[in-house]
């Protein structure tokens, strides 16, 4: 090591600061800055320079300090799972209305309920300075799957920033929980009474809490009727319009049988219809056919669908509420309550 690399490097434990990777790029703090940053005002040859020393001394930038150095508590980012799940569409309407009232801006993100893409769009938020990040869609049964999420979102707290989530259970913040067990419950109560008892459930993929909470209610609503949930033909496919046609092919084939099918939310249910319209299944006469979530378009199916109704908008602008607020020593719950919405595609069991 020569002098020069004895003057500028920090002593055994300390930790690299930005001053460091200027100094020994000979470059200033201000030039350093804006290398990292991709910002202009650099030439090439000096960015790469700069870039070349934070890499060789192992810098990693603090996004969290930046955000609150630059105040920028302007911009609301929003990850939800799909932007083209009518579910996920409405909450956002909600966001952006209250964000809207308040002289904010949003940032929508998707995840693909892939927990390792979340985290980069958390971190990708964090280092584009927003000042508030608001998660909605289904967490893991897994807490292993999301406690890097969950100590990201904590150091940004931390550091000033402010979070909250809708239908998530273990990250640690405030968070809007919709009614799942209550309306899944819901859904077969309705069908029970109806004199189904061969129900077969399009589910979502295994591991979302979601899916697990609404089919729990389902199972319990069976039990309280007197019938056995292991009776209940469960498919797992994906939780979406393609992934409810899905099971609507593997039901038919596998549980000839059955004569009501519970769709776990409204795009999947959208899936179903559009399943049994294909092979000319009579609904409701032959299959009943019920959904979750009351997305805007599901009274304008054919036939109409019966589901639970979640105030999604709502749900939205309470998410937003919570993180405008400051923060608590304990993280909020917000409940949602649900309405079950009776529609033209449930009826009674044909007679056999």
């Amino acid at each position: 090591m020569d002098v020069f690399e004895e003057l500028w490097m920090p002593r055994p434990g300390q930790r690299l600061r930005l001053v460091d990777v200027a100094q020994r790029a000979n470059v200033s703090l201000a030039t350093a800055s804006r290398a990292l940053a991709g910002r202009e005002g650099v030439s090439a040859e000096v960015a790469d320079r700069v870039r070349q020393v934070a890499r060789e001394l192992g810098y990693v930038a603090n996004p969290y300090a930046r955000t609150l150095a630059s105040g920028a508590s302007s911009t609301v980012g929003l990850v939800v799972h799909q932007v083209d799940d009518p579910y996920f569409s409405e909450i956002a309407g909600g966001v952006i209305q209250l964000a809207g009232e308040q002289g904010l801006l949003v940032q929508i993100c998707q995840s693909g309920r892939d927990p390792a893409y979340e985290l980069q769009q958390l971190r990708h938020l964090i280092a584009q300075r927003v000042g508030i990040i608001l998660i909605s869609g289904s967490g893991y049964d897994d807490p292993r799957m999301e406690a890097e999420a969950r100590a990201e979102l904590a150091a940004f707290q931390d550091h000033g920033g402010r979070v909250a989530a809708i239908g998530r259970h273990a990250l640690g913040v405030d968070a809007v929980l919709p009614d799942n067990e209550a309306g899944g419950r819901a859904l077969a109560q309705h069908l029970v009474d109806l004199g189904h008892h061969r129900i077969a459930v399009a589910a979502g993929s295994a591991g979302l809490t979601t899916v697990a909470d609404r089919l729990a209610g389902v199972s319990s609503a069976l039990r309280q009727r007197g019938l056995d949930p292991a009776d209940l033909a469960v498919v797992h496919c994906d939780f979406t319009r393609s992934g409810g046609r899905a099971a609507t092919e593997q039901i038919l084939h596998e549980h000839p049988e059955t004569t009501a099918i519970v769709a776990l939310n409204d795009a999947m249910a959208i899936g179903v219809l559009s399943t049994l319209r294909a092979r000319r299944v009579p609904v409701p006469t032959r299959m009943s056919v019920v959904g979750f979530d009351d997305v805007s378009v599901a009274a304008d199916l054919a036939p109409s669908l019966t589901t639970v109704r979640l105030p999604m908008t709502e749900m939205g602008r309470t998410a937003l509420t919570l993180a405008l607020k400051p923060r608590s020593a304990r993280p909020r719950r917000r409940a949602t309550g649900h309405l079950l919405v009776v529609r033209d595609s449930t009826g009674a069991a044909p007679v056999t």
